[in-house]
């Protein structure tokens, strides 16, 4: 492979530079991936592929020959959406150990889309800075890529040899190529990749960068209305060729994607999207073992403050203040992956007013807090690891702290036919009363071929707890699971793709040994047709005794819950065509008189043109006679009969000006009520009974709307101007409105707050500002 003198090439699109012309080592030959595994690509489709490199950066060409070029599929998006086109995408492993590749993908509308990806995972998240460029012709279309090393890891040796794929997409046939095959009787892709060779005596630059940034907010209601100017600064340090530091200095999430509130009866917190970037950006070593939940870090308050008779709270706020984070990350050329991530919340209060005298007093709900986490992946063999990992959080003072270990397993045989894997987690809580936990679950499956399984068995102690940092629902149980399936591996007369699986789990009480609800058996298939509709159907069915050993909110009382059989068919249709739907029917039906629930969802996407499209769904759930806990009184546990309706519906929009610039419009209506109409008492056997006698008024009627209209522009690499007008209103009564109308009317009479906001960050290479001065 040629080394060139950097600067030579203009990533314009054109492949017209000497020093490409004189570049004679193509990838070529190009294998289908997907649907048809192992056939090669067309002639008249030719694909033809180079790389040359420089200092600073890798530079790699593409012909992407098309018989038919005005069907090439074309949509404008945001950054990493992909949408409805053709794409060309370069894998990356500079450590050619199978375990992580840098992906960067091109659209032919010249889109940028890129992830982190390792076997079970493609973290789009994860942004780099580099430059790409597209052009039609009368033959097809070409790319031209430049990705500098500062993108990628790669180990810091004499002769670099690298694992390298490159894919193409054709859309219109859904049809995807590698130019190394890629065999779909493996379980395993990111082991199957090429290699790249020839790259020798780079001197890559000094990975610094900042990223300052201003904004600018004005927010108003309907009673107050404020300013707000901020200013702040991320950094990305290069420690060494492994490993990154990223911190936040002065940290603003104000222009985050809203959380979608609802009407929330379950027995559990309602789990939120992670929207800010710094949590969300390259965290793939932190989710490992799955005990780290962000939304932690800065949520709602850990307290509540106590009040007398005739004291009431006149302010709590619903989150806590971030003061800053770091976090630090890499992998070395012998496979270990190495994560650090600090950050400390402030100490938050909440304001209690006499209402006697109309003093206030203020009261701490969340301490000053620090949480980290340190995790260590050893990769090895190109398909296998072993994994520790820590989190820790402590609070200022008395309140409670929290440590959680674990160590987890992944172990793949050498031709990726087999896998073994497990943990081993333990918690240690430090409160008024200290308690400790563990679980802990070993699984063996077969992943290669048509038919494969996989046996799961699972325990966790009473006391195991990771909600100080994760999020956990269920605990003190032990289970066993079983999965058989089926699938095809290239096209049939009927299927593209199939795969149905048998599904078998027992979730066993570890008190009581009694069954969880959360047994059953299912049945699951899979399929995409040739003319690209997708459906998925699933059956389930609950034919035991199970007790709800969490919906009585009190620890060692359970509720007994009748067997039940539930349902749901999945449709998608052809994503290529302009207008397209989904449609998602489901149902319950219990063993017990007029108790069932039915839901469905549905909606168009309309593509305009390749500019612009737009979306609309409705969510509707209807549930009758259904049972859940009204109130834990001093005598006894209250449950009732209830009726409820879930209506959710969601306008999405977009118009992208070009492929750096878009507009965007969200808007999300959500109303539900809960309609008590017989009340019981819990039993010590898990059973109802009836209460008369109980009249507390605990019905819900629960409304939300959230507008977010946005300008989003990225001007320079890595650098983004974006303007946002969002508006929002929530309402909640115990008087239950089951006229949609008028449900309407009160939520857009509510408090609307109007939120208009400009936010500016400028991408700074520290080797740019170097040069210049």
């Amino acid at each position: 492979m040629a080394k060139i003198k950097g600067g030579n090439i203009a990533i314009d699109g054109k492949i017209d530079e000497e020093e490409w012309q004189n570049n004679t080592e193509i990838a070529t030959d190009f294998i289908m991936f997907t649907p048809d595994n192992g056939k090669p690509i067309n002639k008249d489709q030719k694909t033809e592929v180079k790389v040359l490199y420089d200092n600073d950066a890798i530079y790699i060409s593409a012909i992407l020959n098309d018989n038919e070029p005005e069907k090439i599929q074309r949509e404008l998006t945001e950054r990493d959406v992909f949408g409805v086109a053709d794409h060309f995408a370069v894998y990356i492993n500079g450590f050619n150990d199978g375990q992580q590749d840098y992906r960067f993908y091109v659209s032919a509308s010249g889109v940028q889309m890129d992830c982190l990806a390792t076997e079970d995972n493609e973290d789009f998240t994860w942004d780099a800075i580099w430059q790409s460029s597209v052009k039609i012709t009368n033959s097809g279309w070409t790319v031209e890529m430049k990705i500098p090393y500062a993108a990628i890891r790669f180990p810091k040796n004499k002769k670099q040899i690298w694992g390298i794929n490159f894919l193409r997409e054709i859309k219109r046939t859904t049809q995807k190529y590698t130019w190394n095959r890629i065999d779909t009787k493996i379980g395993a892709v990111v082991t199957q990749t090429g290699q790249l060779e020839g790259i020798e005596n780079i001197s890559p630059s000094t990975r610094l960068f900042f990223i300052p940034y201003t904004s600018a907010y004005y927010q108003k209601d309907d009673f107050t209305s404020d300013k707000t100017l901020k200013a702040g600064l991320d950094i990305k340090y290069g420690i060494n060729d492994a490993f990154t530091l990223d911190a936040i200095l002065v940290p603003d999430f104000g222009q985050t994607k809203f959380d979608n509130a609802i009407l929330n009866l379950a027995p559990f917190e309602q789990k939120l999207n992670e929207n800010r970037p710094f949590f969300t950006e390259g965290t793939n070593l932190f989710n490992i073992g799955g005990l780290f939940y962000s939304r932690r870090i800065g949520g709602n308050p850990t307290t509540t403050p106590s009040t007398a008779s005739n004291e009431e709270i006149t302010n709590y706020p619903s989150n806590v203040d971030l003061i800053n984070a770091v976090k630090i990350s890499g992998r070395t050329k012998k496979g270990l992956g190495i994560g650090f991530l600090n950050a400390i919340t402030e100490k938050t209060y909440a304001t209690i007013k006499n209402t006697d005298t109309n003093n206030t007093r203020k009261e701490i709900i969340n301490p000053l807090t620090n949480y980290n986490i340190l995790v260590f992946d050893q990769r090895f063999r190109q398909n296998s690891s072993i994994s520790f990992i820590n989190t820790n959080t402590t609070r200022n003072g008395s309140f409670k702290d929290a440590n959680v270990t674990g160590l987890v397993f992944d172990l793949n045989t050498k031709a990726n036919t087999y896998n073994l894997s497990g943990d081993f987690k333990y918690s240690s809580i430090n409160d008024i009363n200290d308690s400790k936990g563990f679980k802990t679950f070993l699984n063996f499956a077969k992943t290669s071929g048509k038919y494969r399984y996989l046996f799961t068995g699972k325990y966790t102690s009473k006391d195991f707890d990771t909600n100080d940092l994760g999020i956990l629902y269920y605990n003190n149980y032990y289970s066993g699971y079983v999965n058989g399936s089926y699938r095809i591996l290239n096209p049939n007369k009927i299927f593209n793709t199939f795969l149905i699986e048998q599904e078998v789990n027992l979730d066993i009480d570890n008190t009581t040994n009694k069954l969880q609800n959360t047994s059953w058996i299912q049945t699951v298939a899979t399929a995409t047709t040739l003319n690209f509709f997708y459906f998925q159907l699933g059956l389930t069915l609950n034919p035991f005794k199970t007790f709800d050993f969490y919906e009585p909110r009190e620890k060692g009382r359970y509720l007994y819950m009748p067997s039940k059989f539930s349902g749901y068919l999945e449709i998608e249709s052809n994503r290529n065509k302009n207008l397209t739907f989904d449609i998602t029917p489901s149902f319950v039906k219990y063993d017990e008189a007029n108790r069932f629930s039915y839901r469905i969802y549905a909606g168009p996407k309309y593509r305009f043109n390749d500019k612009f499209s737009l979306a609309f769904y409705t969510d509707y759930t209807k549930e009758a006679n259904n049972i859940g806990w009204t109130e834990t009184t001093d005598s006894e546990i209250v449950f009732a009969r209830r009726d409820r309706e879930i209506l959710q519906t969601e306008l999405t929009g977009k118009y992208a000006i070009n492929n750096k610039m878009t507009i965007n419009l969200k808007a999300r209506y959500y109303w539900s009520y809960s309609d008590n109409h017989h009340y019981y008492t819990l039993q010590d056997d898990g059973y109802l009974t009836h209460n008369d006698l109980y009249d507390n008024n605990k019905n819900r009627n629960f409304n939300s709307w959230n507008l977010d209209l946005s300008y989003s522009w990225w001007f320079a690499p890595g650098s983004q101007l974006s303007v946002l007008y969002r508006n929002y209103a929530q309402e909640e009564t115990n008087m239950v409105e089951r006229n949609l109308n008028r449900n309407l009317n009160t939520i857009f009479n509510a408090n609307m707050t109007n939120i208009f906001s400009i936010s500016l960050r400028y991408f700074i290479d520290y080797n740019v500002v170097k040069n210049k001065f």
